[in-house]
């Protein structure tokens, strides 16, 4: 089956890739190589995902480009069966500082995939959505009926490309499915999340720093489950029209993963706290039945044993990965 990957470069999307050029589909990636952060990351996403076709009967093709660029996302859609939209960008910090360039890449070009959908008929749209929708939670576990008031652009920019998804399946019959995903790692995650900066500073003698008091919680989902849904929805149209949440259902304070990772790695070092970030959620945690009963979604890792395989991962490739071997 012939598919297209948007910002299948990132994290989500490389794994995405991936798994799709692992099972033998062709994979089309389209990314900009944004530099949010070392595109060295990228570039093994990228190698990964064409040993995943050269060791199978699928293939992998790279095409650098923006998914603003209405000709080339047409041109590419024209020749795809399904779409996964990967492509953003990404960070509530980056919203905070540049609104209008998170705008512009996650709505519009969430249109202009779109619209070049609408034209081509694709089997399925799948997008990317974050749990950055909900907000200031009235109750937790979030489920979809929440209100939904986000609390960075990004938020707001995640809502208006899920809700764009809808219309277009509502009003013109394009089958599109939105994932809202709870806090994804794992191998190859941005180096600038919380967990990453853990593992590294314990790993060089230096403290975690916690943002904020420690208390705020999240629900971490690790990225096999991520890839393993997405890779169902290549064939299960039992959600066409729907947003999901895709989460862990396994909440942790920000403190305790903090602990974990340093009584882990480096058991003698304190914590230190710092200014929390704005546009932080507080709170994230995952009601996930109506993926259970539409797709059967179960996780399967939960976040003390992905924390161990993260940092399994991390030893085995910090030469390239780790920011502080890198910078040295």
């Amino acid at each position: 089956m012939q598919t297209l990957v948007t910002g299948g470069a990132g994290f989500i999307g490389g794994h995405v890739a991936e798994a799709l050029a692992a099972s033998g589909h062709d994979v089309t990636v389209l990314d900009n190589f944004e530099p949010y952060y070392d595109l060295g990351i990228k570039e093994h996403n990228v190698e990964t995902g064409r040993e995943a076709a050269a060791s199978s009967a699928g293939s992998y093709e790279l095409v650098r480009g923006s998914i603003t660029d209405e000709e080339l996302v047409a041109e590419l859609v024209a020749d795809t069966d399904v779409v996964y939209h990967q492509a953003a960008q990404a960070g509530v910090r980056k919203s905070v500082e540049e609104p209008a360039k998170v705008n512009y890449y996650n709505v519009d070009g969430t249109i202009t995939l779109l619209d070049a959908a609408r034209a081509h008929d694709p089997q399925r749209v799948v997008v990317a959505s974050s749990s950055s929708v909900y907000g200031k939670p009235e109750y937790l576990p979030y489920d979809e009926d929440h209100p939904t008031e986000p609390v960075s652009p990004y938020g707001v920019s995640k809502l208006a490309t899920e809700q764009y998804a809808r219309v277009y399946a509502e009003l013109y019959g394009l089958p599109t499915v939105s994932l809202r995903y709870f806090t994804v790692y794992g191998p190859r995650m941005r180096p600038n999340m919380a967990m990453t900066n853990f593992v590294s500073r314990c790993l060089h003698g230096e403290p975690p720093v916690i943002y904020g008091t420690g208390e705020q919680t999240r629900d971490f989902t690790y990225v096999e489950d991520v890839k393993r849904i997405n890779e169902q929805l290549l064939t299960d149209d039992s959600a066409d029209g729907e947003i999901l949440n895709i989460g862990s259902t396994d909440n942790i304070d920000i403190q305790t993963l903090a602990e974990v990772i340093r009584d882990e790695l480096a058991p003698e070092l304190d914590l230190v706290y710092d200014e929390a970030r704005t546009g932080d959620a507080e709170h994230t945690h995952a009601d996930i039945s109506k993926a259970a009963d539409l797709l059967d979604y179960e996780p399967t890792v939960d976040i003390r044993e992905g924390v161990r395989k993260f940092i399994d991962w991390y030893h085995e490739n910090e030469d390239w990965y780790d920011p502080l071997v890198r910078q040295s």
